[in-house]
């Protein structure tokens, strides 16, 4: 017992309740201050309101979404195309404040049923969607090469993803 230092005993002690003390709160902080970003839908049909220029009826269109908190990556394809095939998510962007934004380059000759070899451009483009929690969303999409912006509405296909909730202990 010679050994045994009284000191030694409670200054392990109380690192040990501080150390506790310290997770207790932060945890508590957490649980009340700190919210994940709400989950958006994976698919939207959109119904284009105008035709672009030299196309006299406009594709059916499927915004397929992966979205990991704010970030987002996306697809626009045409309805028909197969589901089972794998298409690069070509846009990226972010979701902040209810509304998104996604930016990168595609084929223009998507929006068109009956598209010329002068349709077929590979061209950057920006969407912006706003209000996500309604049911039909306005948005808008702007192509580099086309003066006026392209309104659109969006309709959600599927349902939101669940989140999984952690169980306390």
């Amino acid at each position: 017992m010679n050994d045994f230092n009284f000191k030694f005993l409670a200054t392990s002690g109380i690192a040990i309740a501080s150390a506790l003390v310290l997770f207790k709160t932060v945890t508590a902080y957490g649980e009340n201050h700190l919210r994940a970003t709400s989950l958006i839908h994976t698919r939207y049909h959109l119904q284009i309101n105008q035709n672009l220029p030299n196309c006299q009826k406009t594709n059916k269109l499927i915004l397929k979404i992966q979205q990991s908190g704010i970030y987002i990556n996306a697809a626009l394809l045409p309805i028909k195309t197969n589901a089972a095939t794998k298409t690069p998510l070509n846009l990226t962007g972010k979701f902040k404040d209810q509304k998104l934004t996604l930016s990168g380059n595609i084929n223009t000759g998507i929006f068109c049923q009956n598209s010329s070899v002068q349709n077929h451009q590979i061209q950057p483009i920006t969407i912006q969607m706003s209000q996500l929690t309604q049911e039909y969303i306005p948005g808008q999409i702007k192509i580099n090469n086309i003066p006026k912006t392209l309104e659109f509405t969006a309709l959600p296909q599927t349902k939101k993803k669940p989140i999984s909730q952690i169980q306390n202990h």
